[in-house]
């Protein structure tokens, strides 16, 4: 399968960079996915969380509060205002998943919301990512 490059920009510095098979992003207007080749787009971001499928098939979520995506068919540019990797060792996935949760909830004024963002955290926490 074809691959495409992208990566996760926050003022603090790169959160991801790598290939991918595709990516599902939570747009402003809903969540939307991005596989190689994608139409061309700029479009804001709300908090949840991006979805990330590697060229090597493991997959990687990235909270984010909120920010902007630019797609064009080779690349996925993602600057967020704040964003938590969630992976690593599983100490390191506790934390990090806590951190996720308080960037969620210090961004977001709709209950909906917030609860559809922590069910995939707490999701992929159960699933070990």
């Amino acid at each position: 399968m074809a691959t495409m490059k992208m990566e996760i920009v926050t003022p603090h510095g790169v959160i991801f960079e790598g290939d991918v098979k595709s990516v599902t992003l939570p747009g402003s207007e809903g969540e939307f996915g991005v596989l190689p080749e994608h139409a061309s787009l700029m479009t804001t971001l709300k908090n949840g969380v991006i979805e990330i499928e590697k060229a090597d098939g493991s997959k990687e979520l990235v909270a984010v509060n909120w920010g902007h995506v630019k797609v064009d068919g080779s690349k996925v540019s993602v600057l967020a205002d704040g964003a938590v990797a969630l992976g690593g060792t599983s100490d390191e996935i506790s934390k990090k998943l806590e951190e996720a949760k308080k960037l969620i909830q210090s961004m977001s004024d709709s209950d909906v919301a917030i609860a559809a963002a922590m069910a995939k955290v707490e999701t992929a926490a159960k699933s070990g990512l």
